[in-house]
């Protein structure tokens, strides 16, 4: 069974990312941790790792808000504002989000909590690619 609450995801979890940029004709990786921390109005998300990619390395980091209503996630982007959105209830839910030129297309999958992934597939006129990101309980 996945997640009952927004509050099931709260801790520390390690990641490991791959990046498939058909673009770039390259493969990249990120290893770090993610921590769902409470806040006033649900859960602040920070990851924190190393990304090699295309020959080099660098540190990576990402901020997100996650906010509980009505049985849905909403995720925010660090500064508030609206990202995309998925059902609770869901063992595989999907999201989407325009950022104009860009798709970006997501599926969370819950089925193996709590370890637990997400797949983002991102399409527009520069940008090609597919994000894999396994999430585990530290």
């Amino acid at each position: 069974m996945g997640p009952q609450a927004l509050t099931d995801f709260a801790g520390n979890w390690r990641i490991m990312r791959e990046i498939a940029d058909q673009k770039a004709g390259q493969v990249g990786r990120l290893t770090g941790e993610a921590r769902f921390t409470a806040d006033a109005e649900g859960l602040a998300y920070h990851e924190n790792g190393w990304l090699e990619m295309g020959g080099g390395r660098m540190q990576a980091t990402r901020d997100y808000l996650w906010r509980e209503g009505a049985g849905r996630v909403d995720v925010l982007f660090g500064d508030g504002r609206y990202f995309h959105s998925f059902d609770l209830g869901q063992a595989a839910p999907e999201a989407a989000h325009w950022c104009d030129p860009d798709q970006y297309d997501v599926t969370y999958d819950f089925s193996d909590w709590p370890r637990w992934r997400s797949v983002w597939i991102v399409k527009g006129p520069r940008k090609d690619y597919r994000m894999e990101t396994q999430f585990s309980p530290l």
